[in-house]
């Protein structure tokens, strides 16, 4: 009799568990919600120091003292979107151009991340492909991976390819799981069938072979092999913008700690958008949100299309004997050992290669990765996630592999910054923008979607062009009709979206998508949409949580 009563108190305290974790799960939902209702605010004055910024940029703080009351365009954001837009714009066309930026150049989720464009194209292209018909899915595939290339060739075009870091690597997809190994596999033999030629570079590595070939841990199973890009995203964004100020003065302005507070329709006393800033206000006909994880601060109908979620990412010493694993900055990683989540890995080729580690973002617990959606404070870190990565490279590769811990070098320490001296160098935080259908929205804004009427044709501007120079000279127009416009919501993966998405929405912007061939390599189904507004649900992409 004991023994039945004290299996069914057993029982029941395992029973009153389960319900209070359940509770606690309803909980953490139900304030998630109450996250994503609301506005993400204005960037945090105080953010954490990221390692990408170690030697801030000549125009970090770019403020010049007087400020324009119009711009034909004016761009609110510095990171990689905005910095594309504002290039082809200035490059492309007579139209000048306002760039604002909150705090520091470059210092949002560009100047966070971890350096990878390396976009994971044979784990979507079946859904896409399901979704959207096989020719968008070959679209977005191909758009995805023409980044590496086309960024390759700015970094060159503008002289900053040794700076920005710019380079191809080859790259890995480790895994740890049996399950989760076929499935890759299979999404590659499919892929493979539908687009032969673009994935000649794909290659798959069984257990003992991977191991051996590319120096990993005992515990891989398999690993899936192809070309990809690293860089500098901070070094290659405000290189481009320095060079922008520099030649082009006259035409491109950036006002650095400058936030945007509002922004007011036409009237018929002021036909443009009056942009009001910190600093004043700015009539133009053409606004364009280049903010991601922010960008339903501006834009309230937005609210819960894409919504701010924080990440975390490291510096860390590499091993002493890790070179043969790394190539010393020429290899990057992505590591797989759960159903959802991923940790990914780039190396620098310069300095003490430091190892630049994130992701973990399940590995903190289910309840603490749900904190961090719709969390826009990039001032702090999320201790779960960073406990994970700060101990997590020598078992992904094997202690073996790994070797001792490396001694820092003091030559490689900045003095302005304390850095600290053991394995793990820096650790900071960074917001991503998610969107609710996982697809990136660029394009003009229907009046709908951005809360406010649009000037009237008749404020369009209508610059000479420059024919003294190419600019221009194959667009037919200087601008499209007056609007909103935007790019962002790339879901953690901006380093194989944003930049093309970038250059995209300015030849839009121009009114040049025929002279520009969008339809050839802009995936249409990007573009932004009253009726993808209505059907892209973040309940949908929360329910994948589950």
């Amino acid at each position: 009799m004991g023994n039945v009563l004290s299996d069914v108190i057993s029982r029941a305290k395992i029973i009153r568990a389960a319900i209070k974790q359940l509770l606690e799960l309803s909980k953490s939902y139900d304030d998630l919600q109450k996250r994503i209702d609301i506005s993400p605010g204005l960037p945090v004055k105080n953010p954490t120091k990221s390692f990408w910024m170690d030697v801030p940029s000549p125009v970090a703080s770019h403020r010049p003292a007087i400020f324009p009351g119009y711009a034909d365009v004016v761009i609110i954001g510095s990171g990689i979107t905005g910095t594309s837009i504002a290039r082809t714009l200035v490059t492309q066309s007579p139209l000048n151009v306002v760039m604002l930026e909150a705090r520091e150049t470059c210092s949002g989720a560009t100047g966070r991340n971890g350096g990878h464009i390396k976009p994971p194209v044979q784990h979507d292209y079946q859904v896409l492909k399901k979704k959207y018909g096989i020719k968008q899915a070959q679209i977005i595939t191909r758009f995805r991976r023409a980044h590496v290339k086309e960024m390759l060739r700015v970094a060159d075009e503008d002289g900053i390819l040794k700076a920005s870091q710019a380079r191809a690597v080859d790259t890995l997809d480790v895994y740890y799981e049996e399950e989760m190994f076929e499935e890759a596999k299979k999404a590659v033999a499919d892929w493979k069938a539908d687009m032969p030629n673009d994935s000649l570079d794909y290659a798959v590595y069984e257990k003992e072979e991977a191991i051996e070939k590319f120096h990993l841990s005992p515990q891989v199973v398999g690993v899936v092999y192809n070309m990809a890009g690293a860089i500098h995203a901070y070094q290659f964004v405000t290189g481009i913008l320095e060079k922008l100020l520099q030649t082009h003065g006259d035409q491109f302005y950036l006002s650095t700690q400058t936030p945007c507070v509002k922004i007011l329709e036409p009237t018929s006393v002021n036909p443009y958008y009056t942009v009001i800033t910190t600093r004043g206000a700015i009539s133009t006909p053409h606004v364009v949100h280049a903010t991601n994880a922010w960008t339903s601060h501006l834009l309230e109908p937005m609210r819960t299309k894409i919504v701010a979620t924080r990440a975390t990412m490291t510096a860390q010493r590499p091993g002493t004997s890790l070179s043969p694993s790394s190539l010393d900055g020429h290899r990057s990683w992505v590591f797989y050992d759960k159903h959802i989540g991923y940790d990914y890995l780039t190396q620098l080729p310069s300095g003490e290669h430091e190892l630049m580690f994130g992701g973990g973002f399940f590995q903190g617990g289910r309840e603490g990765a749900l904190n961090e959606i719709g969390n826009a404070n990039d001032a702090e870190y999320f201790t779960g996630v960073a406990t994970h990565l700060a101990g997590a490279l020598p078992i992904l590769f094997g202690e073996r592999n790994w070797g001792a811990e490396m001694h820092p070098n003091p030559e490689s320490l900045n003095p302005s910054t304390e850095w600290f001296e053991g394995r793990v160098k820096a650790v900071w935080s960074g917001l991503m923008g998610i969107s609710a259908d996982t697809l990136p929205w660029v394009g003009r804004i229907p009046p709908k979607l951005a809360g406010r009427a649009q000037p009237p044709p008749t404020s369009a501007p209508s610059p000479q062009p420059k024919l003294e120079t190419k600019k221009a000279q194959h667009m037919v127009k200087s601008s499209a009709p007056p609007g909103e416009w935007m790019a962002g919501g790339y879901s953690g993966e901006g380093m194989g979206l944003a930049f093309l998405s970038g250059e995209a929405l300015a030849y839009m912007v121009m009114g040049a998508e025929r002279e520009a061939k969008l339809a050839e390599w802009f995936p249409e189904v990007l573009k932004v949409t009253e009726k993808r507004w209505r059907k892209a649900k973040v309940e949908d992409l929360l329910d994948e949580l589950e």
